[in-house]
């Protein structure tokens, strides 16, 4: 009788994993120079990462209700019209890895031109305050780059003056006759004195006299959001102080390189110049 050995072979399966996806999809009052896009992501399952990559900077996200997560992309408002790929990449708790690319289509946009006659000294400035003039620009082109680790606003944006806007950003600016930039924000109406709300929570991070745009503050909302208010009469804070939404932060004015009182109201978005009236649109305050 032949003895038979049998072998039993045990094969370890690897567990099953479902396939991890990102939906993506975005929305904007419109996709052109100068605007938000709010861009979202719903992953198939929570991720451990997700971050994402646009005009050559990084996007970050949070939650937004419960399946969806959100970054705010800026298009600055020199961007030429055409296709622009977002790439969005997330790693899962199981360590897969998902990674996407989405097109966005830049349109054109044509702003219109503004003639102004002003001091001639914010035009030809005077060789005694050159130094001063590329001193500021150094310390603005800083701080918007910077962008902060903390985000500290939260919600909807709030209006800083009570006036409407004059729908002025972006419009190419000359003064006494001679061209300059675009003009970077949006003017509100309002009669000196008038006091400035901060729009979101943030930390205070310039509050100055400049040249050209006289008494300053600006907010650091974090990761790389900010406001810039120019041309107040007075300012109500200080460097390094944290202000929540409706906090005021000064007063309107004529100051710098301006023709009469109102509100000058920059916001820089990872140093992309995004219209203020797109953020308050996409993020309005709760009524």
């Amino acid at each position: 009788m032949k003895a038979w050995l049998v072998a039993v072979v045990s094969v370890a399966v690897a567990p099953a994993y479902a396939e991890f996806n990102l939906d993506l999809s975005h929305r904007a009052r419109d996709v052109q120079p100068g605007e938000i896009v709010v861009l979202e992501v719903r992953p198939s399952e929570d991720p451990v990462t997700l971050s994402a990559s646009a005009f050559g900077k990084t996007l970050r996200f949070f939650r937004s209700g419960s399946d969806a997560w959100v970054a705010l992309l800026g298009i600055d408002l020199t961007t030429e019209p055409g296709s622009y790929d977002v790439s969005v990449h997330a790693t899962a708790e199981n360590g897969n890895i998902a990674r996407k690319s989405y097109t966005l289509s830049v349109g054109q946009k044509d702003f219109p031109t503004r003639r102004l006659t002003v001091d001639p000294s914010f035009v030809s400035p005077p060789p005694s305050v050159i130094e001063r003039i590329q001193r500021e620009a150094r310390q603005l082109d800083e701080i918007f780059t910077t962008a902060t680790n903390e985000r500290f606003w939260r919600g909807g944006f709030l209006r800083p003056v009570p006036g409407d806007s004059t729908s002025s950003f972006g419009r190419r600016s000359v003064f006494n006759g001679q061209a300059r930039s675009p003009h970077s924000g949006t003017d509100f109406r309002a009669a000196e004195g008038t006091p400035i709300k901060a729009p979101n929570t943030g930390m205070v991070v310039l509050a100055a006299d400049l040249y050209f745009s006289g008494n300053v503050v600006i907010i650091d909302h974090g990761w790389g959001l900010y406001s810039y208010f120019a041309h107040l009469s007075s300012i109500a804070v200080k460097e390094g102080i944290r202000v929540e939404q409706g906090d005021v932060v000064g007063d309107v004015g004529a100051t710098g390189r301006v023709t009469g009182p109102h509100l000058h109201w920059t916001v820089r978005l990872n140093d992309a110049r995004v219209d203020p009236l797109s953020l308050m649109q996409l993020f309005p305050q709760a009524q």
